[in-house]
């Protein structure tokens, strides 16, 4: 149960919906014996910074499979666009929480050692509104995926700008660059959440269709933790054996990612 004595805890909050359009039930499909919810609950289990862990769903069904998988459950409404907005709901009831970080519900590989750094970046500087994380390009195929988020930095680690197109275009091919691979994981002061969801939504993010956009939009910076972590997210039931095939050769020492705080 999350204490709510102690204040300026960190809380790890995971959305989970029933009613994908591409995959509706996702939350509760089997992976190698285990469901999608039950892997992710597991990761963030692992996590040593986190005060609270809570899954802030709108459905009975993932409320009795994540009470299964030992997580509390915060319920909230059918009502929310997004992810974010069930997030900020779900912290409601919880005053002591003023760090979150928001763990996408369908990533089963997700680094619990990448969500402690974050939980204690929000922490320790209290600058940081927003964090989020990238990963290096390798493929340079992704780059023209709109499915793939691309991500480019300042010399600080902040956000410049994210895109479903190829970003930066490199109009000379002989420079070198390492473009870098948005990573779907989300930190914000618990300030800051709360005037993030109360911002209307912002052009280039209904362009886009990336909410990060509109802290952007609005003047807000976005730390970018560099990882060579690369989660993968369940998108479709045709990702299913691939998934299941990383998950198999997963090991205690992949939940750790190599990370790069400078550049």
């Amino acid at each position: 149960m999350a204490a709510r004595g102690k204040t300026g805890q960190v809380a790890g909050v995971i959305p989970a919906r029933w009613g994908s359009s591409r995959f509706p039930g996702k939350p509760l499909h089997q992976l190698a014996g285990k469901s999608l919810l039950g892997h992710v609950i597991e990761r963030v289990g692992c996590c040593k910074r986190l005060d609270v862990v809570l899954v802030a769903t709108d459905d009975e069904r993932i409320q009795r499979e994540a009470r299964a998988n030992g997580a509390e459950v915060v319920m909230t409404s059918g009502q929310h666009k997004t992810g974010t907005d069930r997030v900020a709901e779900a912290i409601t009831s919880f005053p002591a929480i003023q760090h979150i970080v928001n763990i996408q519900g369908d990533e089963p590989l997700v680094s619990p050692s990448l969500i402690d750094l974050m939980a204690d970046t929000l922490r320790k500087q209290k600058g940081v509104d927003m964090i989020t994380a990238a990963n290096p390009i390798s493929d340079l195929t992704q780059l023209d995926d709109p499915n793939i988020v691309k991500v480019v930095l300042n010399r600080s680690n902040d956000a410049l700008y994210f895109s479903r197109s190829a970003l930066p275009y490199n109009r000379s091919k002989g420079n070198l660059f390492s473009p870098f691979r948005h990573v779907g994981l989300y930190g914000y002061q618990r300030g800051f959440l709360e005037k993030f969801v109360s911002w209307p939504e912002g052009d280039l993010e209904r362009v886009e269709q990336l909410e990060q956009l509109r802290a952007l939009e609005n003047g807000s910076r976005i730390r970018v933790v560099v990882t060579e972590h690369d989660s993968i997210g369940l998108d479709t039931p045709e990702q299913v054996p691939e998934i299941e095939a990383l998950l198999a050769g997963s090991t205690d020492a992949q939940y750790s990612p190599n990370i790069n705080q400078s550049r």
